[in-house]
């Protein structure tokens, strides 16, 4: 493996599972000196003729936030995704707050970028690339998989799901048995049942 590898992380901003998982990535980033390439995905792309659930209004809203993702990528370029995605969803998930047009206008604000593009949010501009987007990542990983999608120098994999997200040893052991394990061509699964919902 190179000595800095090439990650992407494909995330939806409203998934909490996703959240954990990308705080895990980076810190894991941050200790080994890589950077990670951010792609915003859309789970309700994903779930298009399904029949509605409980589920379905947040996919909309992760919709929505994933357009001025992508709206603020197109304006300034690929390194705004990750502290966007962070401004977001710092405020969604630790702060449990569901004010989508108030997060949005603020997390522009926290990055200096331009209010007018929470207009995103409600049009489809950006849905081309989310669907893009979100076609390639069930293309490498999946299928029947959600968020988040990591790729580690063209292995990708969805996960790892991991609650709290872990700090330290902890992040960097697991960091490189998920790399190893998707190293392997033909390794596809390792599941157990969750007992613990979402620790921030």
């Amino acid at each position: 493996m190179p000595e800095k590898p090439e990650v992407e992380f494909w995330f939806d901003p409203i998934c909490p599972w996703c959240w954990m998982t990308s705080r895990w990535a980076s810190e894991v980033a941050e200790a080994r000196g890589f950077e990670i390439t951010w792609h915003p995905i859309s789970l309700a792309i994903l779930n298009e003729g399904n029949e509605p659930n409980d589920h379905t209004p947040h996919h909309l809203a992760g919709q929505r936030l994933g357009r001025v993702v992508e709206a603020a990528r197109v304006a300034h370029g690929q390194d705004v995704v990750g502290p966007l995605y962070t401004a977001f969803g710092a405020r969604i998930h630790p702060g449990a707050r569901t004010d989508t047009d108030a997060i949005i206008a603020e997390a522009l604000a926290e990055l200096g970028l331009d209010a007018a593009l929470a207009a995103a949010a409600d049009t489809e501009a950006s849905d081309a690339t989310l669907r893009a987007n979100t076609d390639h990542a069930m293309a490498i990983a999946g299928p029947d998989v959600g968020v988040p999608i990591i790729s580690v120098n063209g292995n990708a994999f969805f996960g790892p799901v991991v609650t709290p997200a872990p700090t330290g040893e902890t992040a960097l052991r697991l960091w490189d048995g998920i790399v190893a394990a998707a190293s392997v061509p033909g390794f596809y699964e390792l599941k157990r049942g969750r007992s613990a919902g979402p620790q921030f």
